[in-house]
C-alpha cells in the first residue's frame, strides 16, 4: 500500500463566534510535515485545533490560509472525494442495514471495481483485521471493538495514501481502548501507510504514535516523539498535559553551556543546562512522580499529606514548602512505606530533571 507525505504549510482555519461575533483562530499559522510511513497523533485540550487541523486534511473544512499538500500536491482545491485519504471516525458510521462485507466492500463499489477484485480485497481486509468469518454478520450484531475493526477495514481497503483517525477510540470501554489501539499500531506499521491520528488522552498518544503533535489555542506547542515530549517538554503546559508532574520554583546561581546550578527551597541542585539558561534567571524544575524518591535523608525535607497503597506503588504526596510534591513509589512491598504526618525526605538524581525557563 502506497504511502505518502503530510504537508501544511502557514494553515490558518478562522471562525466567527456568532454571539460576541469574534473572530476565533482554531488553527493558527500552522506548520507541519508528516514523512511518508510514519504515525503522527496530534494532541490536545478540546478547543485546541487538532480536530479542525484533521479534517482540513481530509477536505471536510477549508483553511482561510495557507496550502495542505499530499506529496508534492496540493490538495486545498480538491473534495473531499478526490483526496487519496480515508477517515476512520469516532462514531464508526457503518451502515446498520448493511453486513460486515457490504460495508467494507462500500467504497470499492463506488470505484466500481469488478465483483472478484472487491471479493478478493474485501477477504484480504477482513484477514488483515482478524474479522474472516464474519463477512455475514449484520453491523449492528457487532460489538463496539468489532465495529472499529470493519470501519479500520473499510478505510484501509481503498487504499489510500493517508489514514486520518478521529478519535476512534473514544466510545470504547477502556480495556478496549488498550487493545484496540495496539491492534491499531500493528496493522498501520504492516501496510506502512501515512496516518494521522487526533486524542485528547496522552497515554493513548504515546503508545501509538512515532511522533506526537501538542496543539495549544490553534497553534503548534510541542512537536517530538513520546520520549522527547514526555522527558523534555518545552514548556509547563506540555509538561502538565503529557503525564503527571511536579513544579518547582528555583532561580539560576550560576550557568555555562552545560551545567546549571539552581538554587531550591534552600538547596542548590546543579544539573544538566537543557534549555540555555542564564545566571539570575528564574526557573521551573520537572520533577516526574516516578523519579522522586521518598527516604529519611534527602535533597528537601517535608512533611506527608497523603498515602495510600495503589498495588504496584505506592502514592504520596509530600508538603515542601509551600509546594505539593506528587510521588508514585514502586515497589512498596520492599520499600519502606511513610504515614501521612511524618516527616520526610525527597531526593532525586539531577539526570532526571528537566529545568525551564519562565
Amino acid at each position: 500500500m502506497a504511502s505518502t507525505s503530510v504537508r501544511l504549510e502557514n494553515i490558518t482555519k478562522i471562525y466567527r463566534d456568532p454571539k460576541t461575533k469574534k473572530e476565533v483562530r482554531a488553527v493558527d499559522d500552522v506548520n507541519l510535515t508528516i514523512e511518508p510511513g510514519n504515525f503522527i497523533a496530534l494532541l490536545g485540550p478540546s478547543g485546541c485545533g487538532k480536530t479542525t487541523a484533521l479534517r482540513m486534511i481530509a477536505g471536510f473544512e477549508s483553511p482561510d490560509a495557507g496550502e495542505i499538500y499530499l506529496g508534492d500536491n496540493a490538495i486545498n482545491a480538491l473534495m473531499p472525494n478526490q483526496r487519496d485519504t480515508a477517515m476512520v471516525f469516532q462514531s464508526y458510521a457503518l451502515l446498520p442495514h448493511y453486513n460486515v462485507f457490504d460495508n467494507i466492500a462500500y467504497g470499492l463499489r463506488i470505484r466500481k471495481l469488478e465483483k472478484k477484485a472487491i471479493y478478493e480485497k474485501v477477504m484480504q481486509m477482513l484477514e488483515l483485521v482478524e474479522m474472516s468469518g464474519l463477512e455475514n454478520r449484520m453491523a449492528n450484531q457487532l460489538s463496539g471493538g468489532q465495529q472499529q475493526r470493519v470501519a479500520l477495514a473499510r478505510a484501509l481497503v481503498v487504499e489510500p495514501a493517508v489514514l486520518l483517525f478521529d478519535e476512534p477510540l473514544s466510545n470504547l470501554d477502556a480495556k478496549l481502548r488498550v487493545s484496540m489501539r495496539s491492534e491499531i499500531r500493528k496493522i498501520q506499521q504492516k501496510v506502512g501507510i501515512t496516518a494521522v491520528y487526533v486524542t485528547h488522552d496522552q497515554s493513548e498518544a504515546m503508545s501509538i504514535a512515532d511522533k506526537i503533535v501538542v496543539m495549544s489555542h490553534g497553534k503548534i506547542a510541542q512537536e517530538g516523539t513520546p520520549r522527547e515530549i514526555y522527558c523534555k517538554p518545552a514548556n509547563t503546559f506540555v509538561a502538565d498535559f503529557i503525564g503527571e508532574a511536579n513544579f518547582l520554583e528555583g532561580r539560576v546561581k550560576s550557568a555555562d553551556t552545560k551545567t546549571c546550578t539552581i538554587e531550591i527551597q534552600g538547596a542548590e541542585i546543579t544539573a544538566p543546562n537543557t534549555s540555555g539558561l542564564n545566571s539570575g534567571q528564574q526557573c521551573e524544575v520537572l520533577l516526574r512522580p516516578e523519579v522522586v524518591r521518598i527516604s529519611d535523608e534527602g535533597i528537601l525535607r517535608g512533611t506527608v499529606d497523603f498515602s495510600v497503597f495503589m498495588g504496584a506503588y505506592q502514592n504520596y504526596q509530600v508538603t515542601v514548602g509551600d509546594v505539593t510534591v506528587t510521588i508514585n513509589d514502586y515497589n512498596p512491598l520492599i520499600n519502606k512505606t511513610y504515614k501521612e504526618g511524618e516527616s520526610v525526605c525527597i531526593d532525586f538524581d539531577k539526570e532526571n530533571l528537566h529545568i525551564m525557563g519562565v
